[in-house]
């Protein structure tokens, strides 16, 4: 009696534990698919903080498309001149992850981002490669978990950690602080294989856009190295017409859809 009493104490132990990873990724699902959108058409102002305090600023457009083959994003620097005309383009593949590839004018070619390159820098700024397609990772790539709850900013958050399936990514966890009333995402902290913080990605100044809450800032910041990276959105469209030939190598190369 007493066994069969252990035994069911396991089971029901056992149930709550899967019954919260699906609500984990219950909450993740319904954070990333908050803003539902098939295009987001936008123009950024890109600002680099060094250590010392110094900044460097670009600008950028960037348009997104959503479909039945997953995410597809192009990002076309205007200015300055030293960086104008490069293109970048990620597409989800099959197995839930990207595809990256970068045109540079000085190269005169369109190059592919090897696998090894996605923990790197993206054109000098605190954003990897990998984190230029953060938001649109697929959820099942990794497993969810409630941390716990608490609050951030006066509002009441899930902390969700996420785990990825495959330790070839750059970060061995995540940890997402989303609202409980309306999951809107406020702050992600990215963690290296020692439990060390390596970045932190925030964002504010929500505003309605369009019938749609959306943070105009985002901020990623590097601990170690002590620089930061905002995005400051100018303008922003959803549903705006883009053409799919945009997301093509061939796109890259002449920037003409």
């Amino acid at each position: 009696m007493k066994k069969a009493f252990v035994f069911t104490l396991l089971a029901l132990l056992g149930a709550n534990m899967l019954f919260a990873q699906q609500d984990a990724v219950s909450i993740m699902n319904s954070a990333r698919d908050r803003a539902q959108y098939e295009t987001i058409s936008s123009r950024s102002r890109m600002v680099i903080t060094a250590r010392n305090g110094t900044t460097t600023e670009m600008r950028i457009d960037q348009y997104s498309k959503d479909g039945a083959n997953g995410s597809r994003t192009v990002v076309t620097f205007q200015n300055p001149a030293n960086v104008a005309g490069t293109r970048f383009l990620t597409m989800d593949n099959a197995s839930g992850g990207s595809d990256m590839w970068i045109f540079l004018p000085s190269l005169g070619r369109v190059r592919r981002i090897a696998a090894s390159e996605s923990g790197g820098s993206f054109m000098g700024t605190d954003f990897s490669y990998d984190d230029m397609s953060f938001m649109d990772r697929d959820v099942s790539l990794d497993t969810h978990t409630i941390a716990r709850e608490e609050t951030f900013n006066s509002r009441a958050c899930y902390v969700i950690r996420s785990v990825p399936r495959n330790s070839s990514w750059q970060y061995s966890a995540v940890l997402t602080w989303i609202d409980k009333a309306n999951y809107l995402i406020y702050k992600t902290e990215m963690y290296n294989n020692r439990g060390e913080t390596v970045k932190l990605m925030e964002m504010s100044d929500f505003r309605d856009v369009q019938g749609r809450v959306t943070p105009m800032q985002t901020r990623v910041s590097t601990i170690a190295a002590g620089t930061s990276t905002t995005i400051y959105l100018e303008i922003l469209r959803y549903n705006d017409p883009v053409p799919e030939s945009v997301f093509t190598t061939r796109y890259l190369e002449t920037g003409r859809p």
